[in-house]
């Protein structure tokens, strides 16, 4: 991703960053969009996040044993989240992932799991599989290095595709240790789940006996305090609002009206049976560590008394539950607020209604969408529903697009597969963000 090679440019390289805006080596000023993908929430260089890393560092930087922090952070998350009660500490979401695969198959020793095309869940040998087209299958390999072995305990299905997946857990069902998916798909586009998505995936692991691991790496305190899975629950005063999905104009925006009965072209649609989708077993990053290195999985105590030193499934990690990255996330979900989440949905919605109606204004067909501090936008006539729709977006046209951007002070993902992220800062920039797409549009229609 760094590469930039996706939209055919030069990768920058950090010099450093403050509240929204990054530096590059070169002393040019960009209003973040990217956000340390997701991590940042309340802007580079927060002071009280730095101050809590400085004054932990200044003790020592790790020492292979307990630490209070640890306990402090996992206190936090379980106070938030009612669907963990007990939670491990790793560094990456490809740790995390991979733990929590491995807990699903200790918990009910079975091996196939289940993903969806387009979901990117770390650089995990078994999730590195593509999906073929129409029905569900077992997965190839996507990566050099990944044994066909390896792939095919994955099966892949289309997202937002109840019926597919009920097609492989009919077939699979009795091998299925889990179904893996990300409650918002952010690695192609900004894809929300349609209404009861979420809920018969539950069903269909209560079915099978499957348990539903939910990927929050994103979502994770960056859409709702406690992330997507407690939207509309209100387990705390820090909840937010709800999320807000719409789509672009035109038949993009009648299509979207099948997502929710509100028409509006902007509804509140919140979390589609929230409560009724509740995993058994959630990955969280990006957020939980405040820009350092930290991720984390977490279920019930019953569930995670399967992990060593209680029960048989090994997992370790030298750096795992460093105190400098525990005082880190403590500080960042210390600082989160009622109005940090009010702030989040405001800052996306100024800014996918503002794209939207640039694009407009050029004749471009845009589809955003937003929830929280997690928004999207693609150069598409309708809307993204799952990959196939994503791969059929114009990917040249979004190339240019960023290209034009970058000119104007703005950084992007350089991938038009990549959900974009705010921070609680970002509410000076978005006129910044939004003058800067008028002129960039203006520009590819020439």
């Amino acid at each position: 991703m760094r590469s930039f090679r996706a939209v055919g440019d030069e990768p920058v390289f950090i010099e450093h960053g403050d509240g929204p805006f990054v530096f590059d080596a070169d002393s040019n000023r960009y209003v973040d969009l990217v956000c340390g993908w997701g991590s940042c929430l309340h802007g580079h260089a927060y002071p009280s996040v730095v101050e809590a890393v400085i004054k932990a560092a200044d003790k020592g930087l790790g020492f292979g044993a307990c630490c209070e922090a640890e306990s402090r952070l996992a206190e936090i998350i379980i106070g938030a989240i009612p669907s963990i009660e007990r939670v491990r500490f790793v560094n990456s979401g490809t740790e995390a992932v991979m733990s929590a695969i491995r807990l699903a198959r200790a918990a009910t020793g079975r091996t196939k799991i289940l993903k969806f095309a387009g979901g990117y869940h770390g650089h995990v040998d078994s999730l590195l599989v593509s999906a073929g087209s129409g029905a569900a299958t077992l997965g190839r390999p996507d990566s050099a290095g990944v044994p066909e072995s390896i792939a095919s305990t994955t099966i892949v299905a289309p997202y937002n595709d109840l019926a597919e997946v009920e097609a492989a857990v009919t077939s699979y069902g009795k091998e299925l240790a889990g179904i893996l998916v990300e409650p918002i798909a952010g690695n192609m586009g900004f894809v929300p789940p349609v209404q009861g998505f979420l809920a018969g995936l539950r069903s269909l692991c209560d079915r099978c006996g499957a348990l539903l691991i939910f990927d929050e790496v994103m979502t994770g305190f960056r859409v709702a305090w406690g992330g997507y899975q407690t939207l509309n629950q209100s387990p705390s005063p820090r909840a937010g609002a709800p999320c807000e999905h719409f789509a672009g104009p035109g038949a993009g925006a009648a299509r979207a009206g099948a997502l929710n009965p509100n028409p509006s072209p902007n509804p509140s649609v919140g979390a589609p049976n929230a409560i009724d989708s509740r995993p058994d077993i959630t990955v969280l990053g990006k957020v939980i560590g405040g820009g350092m290195p930290v991720a984390a999985y977490g279920g019930t105590a019953a569930l995670m008394s399967n992990v060593s030193p209680l029960g048989p499934m090994y997992q370790a990690g030298t750096l795992s539950g460093n105190p400098v990255a525990m005082a880190a996330g403590i500080a960042a979900l210390s600082a989160c607020k009622e109005q940090t989440y009010n702030r989040l949905r405001q800052i996306s919605r100024a800014l996918t209604e503002g794209l939207q109606m640039k694009a407009r204004e050029s004749g471009f067909e845009l589809q955003t969408g937003s929830c929280g501090g997690l928004w999207g936008l693609a150069f598409s006539p309708r809307p993204i529903r799952n990959f196939d729709d994503a791969k059929s977006c114009d990917h040249s046209r979004y190339a240019q697009f960023f290209r034009a951007m970058m000119d104007r002070g703005v950084f992007l993902p350089p991938s038009s597969f990549e959900a974009l992220f705010v921070s609680a800062a970002h509410e000076s920039a978005v006129e910044q963000v939004i003058a800067a797409a008028d002129k960039s549009f203006r520009s590819l229609r020439r």
